[in-house]
């Protein structure tokens, strides 16, 4: 029987985030597009509340082990784990061609390091 409480959370490597970034990308923009809009309003034309156009691309993303942290910047981070498993952040900001930094969680954007040096 499926438990998904005993379900491992996703964990990136830079190769697959980099592979995502399409799909990540455009959840991303629906996001920030959405929260434009006044929160909780109708987008007219029979579109979604903004509200829940944002829950709903926030629990896609957090399915995945990536969390959206800015909407309006449009950074996300992706769960990544190291060898002896200590987890940290592979982080990318909308309009950046690639996922080129990470860092550990207590140090947060300001402690951003390249992936050319991503702990083992």
């Amino acid at each position: 029987m499926w438990n998904p409480g005993s379900v491992e959370p996703r964990h990136w490597t830079v190769d697959e985030a980099n592979a995502a970034l399409e799909w990540v990308g455009a959840l991303v923009e629906r996001a920030r597009a959405a929260g434009s809009q006044s929160t909780g309003s109708s987008g007219g034309n029979g579109s979604k509340p903004a509200a829940i156009v944002l829950t709903e691309v926030v629990d896609a993303l957090a399915a995945e082990g990536i969390v959206l942290r800015d909407v309006d910047r449009g950074l996300i981070d992706f769960s990544a784990v190291t060898s002896s498993g200590r987890p940290f952040w592979l982080c990318w900001v909308v309009g950046e061609p690639e996922v080129a930094w990470w860092h550990w969680p207590e140090d947060g954007f300001a402690g951003r390091t390249p992936v050319a040096e991503l702990p083992e």
